[in-house]
């Protein structure tokens, strides 16, 4: 199929039309942005990144936790259902804001890019920063490896003809309820394993090594938060209160610290009025208020942190994919990456990486299938087209490319006996800033053609 052709969202044209038409006008002219405002929404975006791993790490997770509570769930569903809509929820809200109102890339973008962060990137994070060697359970990575590995596949096939169908989106959304059904019998399907690979036992490591050794993790996916609340570990004072706890100004500590008190004071104070904390005493019922003021602004932020993106990289003449791939992703997955790297250091470094992968499969399932089916099927861009269209095509490759980081990231650790050190960071480091530019280029129209040029305005 001839590429132009298949751009059948918009017939008849032979260019993309601009994403920022389809938000509010901006303050600033294209003149003033060309002479150096976008750097105002580079930093505007910034913050809001902030904002929204504080409402989330702060507020929507503990909600969540008590709903899963409530409700009397496992903690295998629940990790895969709640908690990993928690972790996921910017992802989700981008993805709904670019199929439903920019009808562009943004949304998978930043959901494959994210994805590609959290394999390498916080593998990358946790081998460099955990600061010893810590020992991987080979049952966990292998599970979310193999899930992730057949959801991707199944991805690259939907979108390989820049189109996606109703039936095929419902295929996604139906795949999680089997992936779901995986997490809750895991502890039958881990028992017929054990006869063709046994852990060691649990051991302590000498001194001389600085290679510690723990017993089987906690069986929990969708939030790594929960390593530190769970587990009798002893962490620094700055852990206990939660990453983003401010209560008073931090007379004794550093500049950096009080200029970053200052920083979040701000985010800080405007949460604590709207949305009740079902962590203290007096809210602890609250929680499905909790739960519902924090969606709202997600959704609210997730708007404005698409805007913003979407105006830096219409001034810069960047593709959406490109914004999403790198800037999008990374922003949202930041808090990812630090609570990894905290319960890395805790010796929980299985839980860190198949949390990032349970993460990446609850994205494509249902953060990219759900949008995308209830678009196809109820609210089509024109009258019988039942389907979604996929502007660039260079997608398709940055998710072969996504395919092929996870197979050589579970080689990686097979290779070095299932342990997260330093080298093997560094080695995913490499494959991180590798996969970044390929991608770029082949989004750049580098290689070849595979994104139409924006229409003059």
């Amino acid at each position: 199929m001839d590429y132009v052709e298949g751009l059948t969202s918009f017939p008849g044209l032979n260019c993309t039309p601009p994403a920022i038409d389809d938000f509010p006008k901006d303050w600033f002219t294209e003149e003033e942005r060309a002479g150096g405002a976008v750097a105002l929404h580079i930093l505007a975006s910034l913050y809001l990144f902030l904002a929204l791993a504080l409402v989330c790490d702060k507020y929507f997770v503990p909600a969540v936790e008590r709903i899963c509570k409530a409700l009397n769930m496992s903690n295998d569903v629940a990790g895969a259902t709640f908690m990993a809509a928690a972790t996921s929820a910017p992802e989700l809200f981008v993805n709904v804001i670019g199929t439903f109102i920019t009808e562009g890339d943004i949304g998978i973008g930043t959901i494959v890019g994210s994805a590609v962060f959290n394999i390498l990137a916080v593998a990358a994070c946790c081998g460099i920063g955990a600061g010893m060697v810590v020992p991987l359970h080979w049952w966990p990575l292998t599970r979310d490896c193999l899930a992730y590995g057949v959801t991707v596949t199944i991805l690259i096939c939907i979108i390989h003809d820049e189109r996606v169908e109703w039936y095929e989106a419902l295929v996604l959304v139906l795949l999680y309820t089997v992936y779901i059904g995986i997490m809750y019998w895991d502890k039958k399907i881990q028992g017929c394993t054990r006869g063709f690979h046994e852990d060691k036992p649990d051991q302590q490591a000498s001194p001389e090594s600085g290679e510690m050794r723990i017993g089987e993790p906690p069986q929990q996916n969708g939030n790594v938060k929960q390593a530190v609340t769970t587990e009798p570990i002893s962490v620094p004072d700055h852990q206990e209160t939660g990453l983003w706890e401010i209560v008073s100004f931090p007379y004794r500590k550093g500049i950096v610290r009080k200029l970053a008190w200052v920083l979040v004071l701000p985010i800080h104070t405007v949460f604590l009025i709207t949305i009740p904390d079902c962590e203290k005493p007096r809210f602890k019922k609250w929680f499905p208020v909790t739960f519902l003021m924090c969606i709202i602004w997600i959704g609210s932020l997730s708007y404005m942190v698409a805007w913003m993106i979407t105006i830096v990289g219409d001034t810069l003449k960047i593709p959406d994919s490109v914004m999403g791939i790198t800037f999008l992703a990374a922003g949202t997955s930041v808090p990812e990456a630090v609570s990894s790297v905290i319960v890395a250091k805790q010796g929980h470094g299985s839980m860190g990486i198949s949390n990032s992968l349970g993460s990446n499969t609850f994205d494509i399932l249902l953060c990219l299938g759900l949008p995308w089916f209830i678009k196809a099927s109820f609210l089509p861009t024109s009258a019988g087209n039942h389907f979604v269209g996929i502007n660039s095509r260079g997608l398709e490759y940055s998710a072969i490319s996504l395919l092929s980081t996870l197979l050589m990231l579970y080689i990686a650790f097979a290779a070095n006996k299932f342990k997260l050190d330093s080298k093997v960071g560094h080695t995913c480091l490499l494959m991180y800033l590798l996969f970044l530019v390929l991608a770029t280029l082949i989004e750049l129209n580098v290689f070849f053609t595979v994104n139409l040029p924006t229409c003059g305005r």
